[in-house]
């Protein structure tokens, strides 16, 4: 069975749910199988989360330096001082990711209209 297999308007739309659904909810199904079986302080655990962290402050670090859109626009300075703006205020209250979040933006978005408005 190929994507050009069925000659119908629908069946690519199908095809790509189809194979979409095998790539990502197997390997959920699989990782929620044997994820209850390992403790939370096991080896393997701790290097998922790990690896996890890493793979997120990459996407991050790369949106931040190599930017696209109108954020490429913004000085590189200012979208780190935004990144360490919300880092800190996510430290601040407790370790509280919406509050980093939202303070990251409002830095960015103030920055953004005061370049802006020069």
């Amino acid at each position: 069975m190929s994507f050009t297999a069925i000659d119908t308007w629908w069946w690519p739309y199908v095809f790509i749910l189809i194979a979409g659904w095998l790539a990502t909810d197997l390997w959920r199904f699989l990782g929620v199988y044997f994820g209850g079986r390992l403790s939370d302080e096991s080896e393997l655990l701790v290097l998922v989360r790990c690896i996890a962290t890493a793979l997120v402050a990459a996407v991050i670090a790369n949106l931040i330096i190599f930017p696209s859109g109108a954020l490429a626009a913004t000085p590189l300075l200012l979208r780190i001082g935004a990144g360490l703006a919300g880092f800190a205020a996510y430290l601040a209250v407790g370790k509280r990711v919406l509050v980093g979040i939202v303070a990251g933006e409002m830095v960015l978005g103030a920055g953004m209209f005061i370049n802006h408005a020069l």
